[in-house]
């Protein structure tokens, strides 16, 4: 088996010419990236439901807007919460992922994160990618990887983030971000 490198932590942004629906215009944060696969949450898929009509005790820590996000297209009935927490020592029910990146315990009672939070979003399920899918994936020209920023887990603006993202490259990535919504109109 060939050693895989970690890709935990970073970005997996879209390409225009991903076929699949449910990554349109995706941008996932990694969370998990080793030779058994990968798992990760779109940051940008708001959904109308709020995080106080389902998990109403952490409704009053997270950002704007302050709804579920839909994370992927597995396990729509699960919950994770991804958090930002300044500084080197996480509290109890919170796990690094990458620098200030971590995923929260939801069991955990909310008021012991509080005051340790510096953003939180919640997701309705995850992305997963059995191993070797995600390289093959990459190996299609599927998704750019790019480094993750704290700020892009909590962004105000989701509808914006894949443009956004992409803009923020020193590359020719950068050009991608003005790729049309539809380039038949072009």
């Amino acid at each position: 088996m060939t050693e895989v490198s970690s890709l935990t932590g970073r970005l997996l942004v879209a390409a225009p010419a991903l076929a699949d629906p449910n990554f349109d215009r995706a941008v996932v944060l990694l969370l998990d990236h080793d030779e058994e696969g990968s798992l990760g949450v779109v940051l940008n898929r708001p959904t109308p439901v709020g995080v106080a009509d389902i998990l109403g005790s952490w409704a009053g820590l997270t950002g704007e807007p302050d709804v579920v996000f839909q994370g992927g297209p597995v396990s729509l009935d699960s919950a994770l919460g991804v958090a930002v927490i300044p500084g080197d020592h996480g509290p109890l029910g919170w796990r690094r992922v990458h620098g200030a990146i971590g995923l929260v315990d939801l069991e955990t009672p909310p008021e012991l994160l509080g005051p340790a939070l510096g953003s939180l979003r919640i997701f309705a399920g995850y992305a997963g990618w059995g191993p070797g899918q995600l390289e093959g994936e990459l190996g299609e020209g599927a998704w750019y990887v790019v480094e993750s920023e704290p700020g892009d887990v909590s962004s105000p603006r989701p509808e914006h983030l894949w443009r956004a993202v992409l803009r923020r490259q020193r590359s020719e990535l950068a050009m991608i971000a003005t790729y049309p919504d539809d380039p038949s109109l072009n």
